[in-house]
This record gives structure tokens, C-alpha cells and sequence, in this order.
């Protein structure tokens, strides 16, 4: 049979003219599968804007308190608890709610945003054994203001929440965590030190703030270093919680003897300190103690001496002073140590350069003992503060601000029992 008649047969076939329908739809539908998602393509790249933030950038945490303030009619939420503990000690619970991980749309700026949470199952930050996640904004257009718009928006939102409080970090593997909740800032009124101690440490880290050039010009390092040392209970610590909070800056807690610190880990943590901080090292006797009260060879054989006093983990002497004033040290930066033994200290960790400022921060003498008595008790009038500090020293040689403090606390309501029972003050 010639091919033509066989071809002519096929065609007069119903079969096969129904299966070559078939494959023409078939084919037809995958052109335009392929073109629709080309064309997507295409409009998402020339059309659409897109945002994507990771768990690990600073503005994270921003952006999900931003998008729970504004995808308030979702339904699909995950929750945070926290606990926050009172200066009365008590306990309250509190819980967060943020947007779980999905996709949620935000109207904002006359324009609808597509917020998608992703969560990594297979992947977690080994330091906080979180999963790593990450937020990504899609919008209409080619606009990236809406985002910059965002982003001052959660930014302004994170400060307003802690507008008045002092945000507390500590070091947690090789970045800064929030520790707890931002506290009430503490006033700077609050603490009494002697007559201008206080007046002198405030003026100088204000003149460091504001004169960075002068640093700059002559080639000197932008940093300054300060030592506050003396007896136990004097006020150290609270008047740098004070200082915090009188120039709005957050405080960074290291401890030297954590027994994970390494030289490269301290000095990473000195270069990514948070800006507007002040680090605080305290107690740094407890890490290390002066090459001089060491032992020498042949005294080692009779002595033993705490570990603590010989450094301790992974942090070497070296380490520390090179974080402080070494090559790859950072710059814009305040540094206050704490200590209550500074023969203890190393000449090394206090020269200038690493301590620019060294103040004494003793027991109280008359003219503290009196301003103490007058901010505790406002109405009584002021001799009453002077017969209490005289007292006061007439009891006891040396007094702590702490001791002071207990006492008043027993005697809130009772100013004349304070003075009347100063021989209870207790130690």
C-alpha cells in the first residue's frame, strides 16, 4: 500500500484523531505553564522588592516586635516567655507573642506586604541551641524606602521600649545577648560618694563622649579605661549602673574568670561591643593576680595558691592586655574595671593607656554618712544628718554604703530611730 493511502487512513481513523487532540492540549498547557512561570519570573525581578533579614542581624528581634504591632489579625502565633524578677524580689511572668513561622501580609505604607518566618529544622546556633531563622518583606514596585521605612520604624519602636531603662548584656559564645529585661535607669542621685568623686568620674567620660576629633588629631587611641578599687559594699558597681543610666548607654558584663574565655573570643567580644556601652570587668582581681605575688620556683614546692589567682580557663594574662590596648584592640570604646585588692593587680593591667583614671572608692567619711541620711529622709532638716554621721563614726570606724543602706531600710518610717540605733548597724 503507497505511504499516502496509509496516511489518508490514519486521519479518517476517530482514534487517532482524538489522541493527536490530546497531545495538542498537552502540549499547549505546559507552553503556558513554562510561559506563566517565566512571566512570574520576570515581574518578580523588574516589578516586585524584596527584604530578607536573618536571625543573626542586630535589627531581628526589631523586626518581629515591628510585625506583631502590625499583623495584629493573624492567627498563627508563636510565644516567648520570660520571667522578670522586681528590685522587691518578686516574680512576674511574661509572655510575647510574634507571628509563628509562615507567611503573614502586612498593609502598611497603601501597600500589601508579604512577611514569610522561615525556620531551619536542620540548622541551629550551637551557642544558644535556637534554630537559625529568618524574615523576608516582599512588596510591589521597585521602592526600597517602604523597607528603610520599616526598619526606623522597628528600630524607634525597640528604643521607645527601653526608653528610661538601662539594657544589661553578657557575653554568650561570640556576641552580646540582652540579659533579662531592661532595668528602671538608676539616678545618678541615688548614689553617694564623697564630696566630688562622683562629679569628677561623670566629667571626664562626658569630655571623652563629646571629643572624639581631639583623639583623632593627635593619633591617640578613642578609648579610656578607668579603675574604681576599694573595700567591698562602697558603691563600685552601683555608681557605674548610675553612670549608665545618666548617659543612656547599656552596660556589658564580662566575667575573666569564665572558663570558656579565650584571647581571641575576649578580644572579638571588646571589637563588637554594642555602641553607646560601657564594658564592665569586675572583680578582676579574682582573675588574675601581680607576677610579683606569684611564687617563684623553689617556693612552689611549699605553697599552693588558689586557682583563681593564676588565671584561670583559657584567657591569658597577655590576652587581656593586649584586648585592652593591643594592635587589633577597638576604639570608641569605655572600659571600667573593679576591684576591692589592687596591690593584687599586675602594674601591667593598670598602667596608663589601660587606665587612664584610677578612683578610690573607700568607706563613707561625715560629709557622705550626712547627704545619705538627708536622701533617705528629705523632710527631717539637715542637722539631723550630722548628728547621725557623727554617730555613725563614733560607732564605727569603718562603714560601708551598703551597711548604711541595710540600716535604713530598717528604719524607713523611723529617722529618729535611725540615729538612735546606730550602735545596731550591722556588718
Amino acid at each position: 500500500m503507497p505511504l499516502s493511502d496509509f496516511l489518508d487512513g490514519l486521519k479518517d481513523n476517530p482514534y487517532f484523531g482524538a489522541g493527536f487532540g490530546l497531545v495538542g492540549v498537552g502540549t499547549a498547557l505546559a507552553v503556558a505553564r513554562k510561559g506563566a512561570q517565566v512571566g512570574m519570573i520576570f515581574f518578580r525581578r523588574h516589578y516586585m522588592i524584596t527584604l530578607e533579614v536573618a536571625s543573626k542581624d542586630k535589627s531581628y528581634h526589631w523586626l518581629l516586635s515591628w510585625i506583631t504591632k502590625h499583623a495584629r489579625h493573624t492567627q498563627h502565633l508563636s510565644v516567648k516567655t520570660s520571667y522578670l524578677a522586681h528590685e522587691s524580689g518578686r516574680v512576674h511572668t511574661q509572655f510575647d507573642f510574634h507571628p509563628s513561622p509562615g507567611n503573614h501580609i502586612i498593609w502598611y505604607g497603601r501597600k500589601w506586604i508579604r512577611v514569610e518566618r522561615t525556620r531551619e529544622k536542620q540548622m541551629i546556633d550551637l551557642h544558644t541551641g535556637t534554630p537559625w531563622e529568618s524574615v523576608t518583606f516582599t512588596a510591589l514596585g521597585r521602592d526600597r524606602q517602604i523597607f528603610f521605612n520599616i526598619l526606623q520604624e522597628a528600630r524607634e519602636l525597640a528604643l521607645k521600649q527601653e526608653e528610661g531603662r538601662t539594657v544589661m548584656y553578657t557575653a554568650m559564645g561570640a556576641e552580646w545577648r540582652p540579659f533579662g529585661f531592661p532595668r528602671r535607669r538608676r539616678p545618678l542621685s541615688s548614689v553617694v560618694l564623697e564630696a566630688g568623686v562622683a562629679e569628677r568620674l561623670v566629667d571626664d567620660v562626658k569630655d571623652f563622649i563629646g571629643n572624639p576629633k581631639w583623639y583623632t588629631d593627635r593619633g591617640i587611641p578613642y578609648r579610656r579605661g578607668y579603675l574604681l578599687y576599694g573595700p567591698p559594699g562602697c558603691g563600685k558597681s552601683s555608681f557605674i549602673t548610675a553612670l549608665a543610666g545618666e548617659l543612656g548607654y547599656s552596660i556589658c558584663l564580662m566575667s575573666l574568670s569564665d572558663r570558656t574565655l579565650s584571647d581571641d573570643r575576649l578580644n572579638h567580644l571588646m571589637s563588637v561591643a554594642p555602641q553607646q556601652s560601657i564594658i564592665l570587668l569586675e572583680d578582676v582581681d579574682a582573675a588574675f593576680v601581680s607576677r610579683e605575688l606569684l611564687p617563684t620556683e623553689s617556693e612552689q614546692h611549699f605553697q599552693v595558691y588558689p586557682l583563681a589567682f593564676q588565671g584561670m580557663g583559657r584567657l591569658t594574662f597577655s590576652g587581656l592586655l593586649n584586648s585592652l590596648d593591643g594592635v587589633a584592640s577597638s576604639e570608641a570604646r569605655i572600659v571600667f574595671m573593679t576591684t576591692n585588692y589592687i596591690e593584687r593587680l599586675d602594674a601591667a593591667l593598670i598602667r596608663p593607656g589601660r587606665v587612664d583614671l584610677k578612683q578610690y572608692i573607700g568607706h563613707c567619711g561625715r560629709w557622705q554618712l550626712t547627704h545619705m541620711y538627708r536622701r533617705f529622709y528629705p523632710e527631717e532638716p539637715a542637722s539631723e544628718g550630722e548628728i547621725f554621721a557623727e554617730q555613725a563614726l563614733s560607732a564605727h570606724s569603718e562603714i560601708s554604703a551598703a551597711q548604711v543602706q541595710g540600716h535604713f531600710l530598717l528604719h524607713k518610717a523611723d529617722p529618729v530611730g535611725a540615729i538612735k540605733n546606730i550602735g545596731q548597724l550591722k556588718g
